[in-house]
C-alpha cells in the first residue's frame, strides 16, 4: 500500500460520535500515513453529542483501533489534546503512559522552531464563560448540519457537487468573521508571549496556514467539512492538506476497508517505498 510518510500530523475536531463526522475519510487518511508524531487536537469524541443523542457505529471504533495499532506496532508517539466537547478529561489530565500523552497544551520541537499547540476553547468567551449558550449554539449548529445534509442530497440528486451551508453562512456573517480573525489574533499573542515560532490549533472549524506577525498560525480544521489536517515534512515544512487533494494520489477503494475490522496492511510493519504528494516525494525521505 503506498503511504505518504512525515514527521508529524495534526488532527482536530473529529467528533466521533457524530452523524456528521466524516470518519470513514479519516480513517482512509490514516492508513495512508506514516509519521513519528500524531497529534490529535481537540474534540476527537464528542462527548456532548454523545449525551443527548450522539451515534456511534463501528467506523469509530475503528478510528481508535488505528490510532492504537499506530502506538503499538509502529512507536508513533501520540499526543492527544482536550476538547472543549471531550472536556471530560480535563478532570484526569495530565495523563502519560510510554508513548501516549493526554494534556491540555503542548509544546511541539519543530525543525524549524517550538509550535505551541492547542485546542483553542480558552479562547472562546462562550464557551469558557456561557456553558448554556456554548450547547445551544452546539445544537443550533448540528441543526444546521442536517438542513445541510438534505440540501446536499437534492443537489447530487442534479449532479451538482457538495455545498456547505454553514461554512457559506459563517464567510458572509460579518460577526462570525469578526470572531474568527479576534480567535486567530488572541492565539498568536500567547504564543509570542510563551517565545514560540507558531502555534497549531482546532475549534474554529477553519483550516489556515499563515503567517500573524512573526507568529506562523495553523489551523487543523475539522472531519465535519473542511476534511483538512496539517502535517510536518521531514525538512521543517509544514503543509495544510486537503483531503480533496489527498485522494487523488491515495484513491479510496471502492467499499473502503471494512469497518469492523484493520485490512491487514494496518497489523503488518510496512517496509513498502515512500510515496505521496508532490511536496513530500521531492524532500521527505524514507523512515
Amino acid at each position: 500500500m503506498k503511504k505518504l510518510r512525515v514527521r508529524t500530523v495534526i488532527l482536530s475536531d473529529i467528533h466521533l460520535g457524530t452523524v456528521d463526522s466524516k470518519v470513514r475519510e479519516v480513517n482512509h487518511f490514516l492508513r495512508h500515513m506514516r509519521c513519528e508524531k500524531l497529534i490529535l487536537n481537540g474534540d476527537i469524541i464528542d462527548g456532548w453529542q454523545l449525551k443527548r443523542n450522539g451515534q456511534w457505529t463501528k467506523a469509530h471504533t475503528h478510528f481508535i483501533r488505528i490510532v492504537l495499532k499506530m502506538l503499538e506496532k509502529r512507536d508513533t508517539q501520540i499526543v492527544y489534546l482536550r476538547g472543549n466537547h471531550d472536556d471530560i478529561l480535563s478532570k484526569f489530565l495530565p495523563l502519560e503512559f510510554e508513548n501516549l500523552l493526554v494534556v491540555d497544551e503542548y509544546l511541539h520541537e519543530g525543525v524549524k522552531g517550538r509550535y505551541l499547540v492547542l485546542h483553542g476553547d480558552v479562547f472562546d468567551t462562550v464557551t469558557k464563560n456561557f456553558v448554556f449558550l456554548a450547547h445551544l449554539g452546539d445544537w443550533g449548529y448540528h441543526a444546521l448540519l442536517a438542513i445541510n445534509r438534505a440540501y446536499n442530497v437534492w443537489r447530487s440528486w442534479r449532479g451538482l457537487e457538495y455545498w456547505s451551508l454553514s461554512r457559506a453562512i459563517k464567510a458572509r456573517v460579518k460577526s462570525a468573521v469578526s470572531h474568527v480573525s479576534n480567535f486567530e489574533e488572541h492565539i498568536a499573542d500567547l504564543a509570542r508571549a510563551r517565545n514560540c515560532a507558531g502555534v497549531m490549533c482546532g475549534h474554529i472549524h477553519t483550516p489556515a496556514d499563515k503567517m500573524l506577525g512573526n507568529i506562523h498560525y495553523l489551523n487543523s480544521g475539522d472531519w465535519i467539512e473542511s476534511l483538512t489536517a496539517v502535517v510536518e515534512h521531514w525538512d521543517g515544512r509544514f503543509q495544510l492538506l486537503e483531503y480533496a487533494d489527498f485522494l487523488k494520489e491515495f484513491p479510496m477503494p471502492e467499499g473502503d476497508a471494512p469497518a469492523d475490522g484493520l485490512e491487514a496492511a494496518d497489523l503488518e510493519t510496512d517496509t513498502s517505498p515512500a510515496q505521496g504528494l508532490d511536496a513530500a516525494r521531492a524532500e521527505s525521505p524514507v523512515i
